[in-house]
């Protein structure tokens, strides 16, 4: 049975709701829930993005090196190339943003099936922690990062095309777009950050879980036994 066959599998498990004494909200079920989406797609995305990462950062160095090199006398190719520079750069910073957002998924995926799969091993009711709101905080913050970066890069890309001559007021307008691109690249950066902090809140989250339901299993088997 291949993995894909598996996560449908554990997706069309049936849950029963689970009352707990502490502050942990979970599901009951006979076996492993697997991966949810959001995990899913970090198991299949994490690499496209930080490849997509590694191209940005390469076309950006290689167009900083020629606008190193250009003229000081062409204001069009230097206009062009100021703004093509940092759109590509950041292309590379959208990639692996994206990739580690997606990385902290895929470890909370293999938290939630190893999870599951330990305890239905040890022939105990499996309980799965449901989606925390610091997860879903993070996801929010990553798409919202997303959006606001590439209305940044599209920015620069609009301006490397659109303001090209050594009119005063077409480089004004250059040099406006420049600034408005970089406040967006900015806070698209931060949107990010907060996401993958709060990603990060969720693991101690999910390991706090992990710690109380293996004593628990453990406290199970021993009273069997």
């Amino acid at each position: 049975m291949t993995t894909a066959t598996m996560s449908r599998s554990a997706t069309q498990t049936k849950t029963t709701p689970v009352t707990r004494t502490d502050k942990f909200h979970v599901v009951g079920s006979s076996q492993s829930l697997g991966y949810n989406l959001p995990q899913t797609m970090g198991r299949k995305l994490w690499f496209p993005m930080f490849a997509l990462a590694i191209m940005g950062w390469a076309v950006g160095f290689v167009l900083a090196v020629v606008e190193a090199g250009t003229d000081r006398s062409s204001v069009d190719d230097l206009q062009t190339l100021s703004h093509l520079v940092p759109g590509f750069m950041f292309v590379g910073f959208l990639g692996v943003f994206t990739a580690i957002t997606f990385a902290v998924a895929r470890i909370l995926g293999e938290f939630r099936k190893g999870g599951g799969e330990v305890q239905a091993a040890a022939g105990s009711a499996v309980q799965t922690l449901k989606m925390p709101t610091t997860a879903k905080i993070m996801l929010a913050f990553m798409m919202m990062g997303m959006m606001i970066m590439a209305a940044g890069i599209i920015t620069n890309f609009v301006a490397a095309g659109t303001f090209n001559g050594t009119d005063p007021a077409d480089i004004l307008d250059s040099a406006r777009y420049g600034v408005t691109s970089a406040g967006l690249r900015r806070l698209g950066v931060a949107s990010y950050l907060t996401g993958i902090a709060f990603g990060l809140g969720t693991i101690i989250e999910v390991l706090r879980f992990q710690a109380s339901r293996l004593r628990e299993v453990g406290a199970e088997h021993g009273h069997q036994h």
